[in-house]
């Protein structure tokens, strides 16, 4: 930062607002050409004492915005963060429509302290669906993941540095006091204006195109898809067939039933032929519905042994007889 102090008085360093004025110029020319291609800026500051200031100037020029923390991974892990707004916003449509009226009380409670601690930290980016074009960012020291996220998906950064930051990893830094909260109200105006002139300077066809690219479909079912890129459903895997004794069983009963049926119908048919033999004269020969159900094989069946059993009876009788009359002749 030694080509942005003008001098140091009692071990305090004094930046050179010339060359403020002119950073802040070419930052702001940044911020129009990125707004103009249909792009969106996000506003990050941890500070507390800056919070109100960032989150006023973003929302005023509609930006995205980070002032509770920055979690790693919000840039290049950006599917996982889209996973988790999409809970919030879950969470959120289920409160306003009553959709957790008929939960316990203890799961209700569990319900609210999660949306809360994800309001907590994705209440500024809740609409962003697509990583930013550019980042602005109060204290590069400060958030060194957040610059590091943004160069390696080659995302401009802007930033406000003070004396103790490395400009060479900032693409356009603004040399000023990121602890002065006038300094820091001052600076942050300046590119809330920037980009909100530039807004509305978009031409109609491509905020159209912008606004088609940021609408979006919400379920509580499915969560939140865009129109433009629908997260593709997953296939169920499918599943083996296994033998299930009872539904075979069933079957066998039902094929048993179908052949009764199959006779009774047979039964049913039979007089109505006789009728029709006796209209034509010719000779019909009716048969009973138990003898055609029987096989072939039990109408062949000799039917001996009932009608043997009297001979059998009488053969004995004439054999006794005749022992009894060489008994008397001896």
């Amino acid at each position: 930062m030694k080509g942005f102090i003008f001098t140091e008085r009692n071990g305090i360093h004094i930046i050179d607002l010339r060359k403020t004025l002119d950073r802040l110029t070419r930052a702001q020319q940044a911020v129009r050409e990125v707004v103009l291609k249909g792009e969106r800026v996000l506003f990050v500051c941890t500070k507390r004492q800056l919070r109100g200031i960032v989150e006023q100037e973003a929302e005023r020029s509609g930006s995205f915005y980070v002032t509770e923390r920055w979690l790693g991974g919000m840039l290049t892990n950006f599917q996982t963060i889209r996973n988790q707004i999409r809970r919030l916003k879950e969470l959120e449509r289920g409160q306003e429509e009553n959709a957790f009226e008929f939960y316990t009380k203890k799961e209700r409670l569990l319900l609210d302290r999660e949306r809360e601690k994800l309001d907590k930290y994705f209440s500024g980016v809740k609409d962003m669906t697509r990583v930013p074009g550019a980042i602005f960012v109060v204290d590069a020291r400060r958030e060194t993941i957040a610059v590091k996220e943004a160069h390696r998906l080659n995302i401009p950064v802007i930033a406000i540095t003070d004396t103790n930051a490395d400009p060479d990893l900032i693409d356009y830094p603004i040399p000023g006091n990121d602890d002065a909260m006038r300094a820091v109200g001052l600076i942050t105006k300046a590119i809330g204006d920037a980009v909100e002139s530039a807004r509305q300077e978009v031409p109609e066809g491509e905020r159209r195109r912008v606004e088609q690219m940021e609408a979006t479909t919400y379920s509580t079912e499915t969560g939140e898809t865009t129109e433009v890129e629908k997260v593709p459903a997953r296939r169920r895997p499918r599943r083996k067939r296994r033998p299930r004794p009872e539904v075979i069983a069933q079957h066998r009963q039902g094929g048993q039933e179908d052949s009764d049926d199959a006779t009774d119908e047979l039964a049913e048919d039979a007089p109505a032929e006789t009728e029709v033999a006796e209209a034509t004269g010719a000779d019909v020969e009716v048969v009973e519905p138990e003898a055609a159900a029987a096989p072939e094989a039990e109408s062949d069946a000799p039917a001996a042994p009932e009608a043997a059993a009297p001979e059998a009876e009488a053969s004995a009788e004439d054999v006794t007889e005749a022992e009894g009359k060489e008994g008397e002749e001896k």
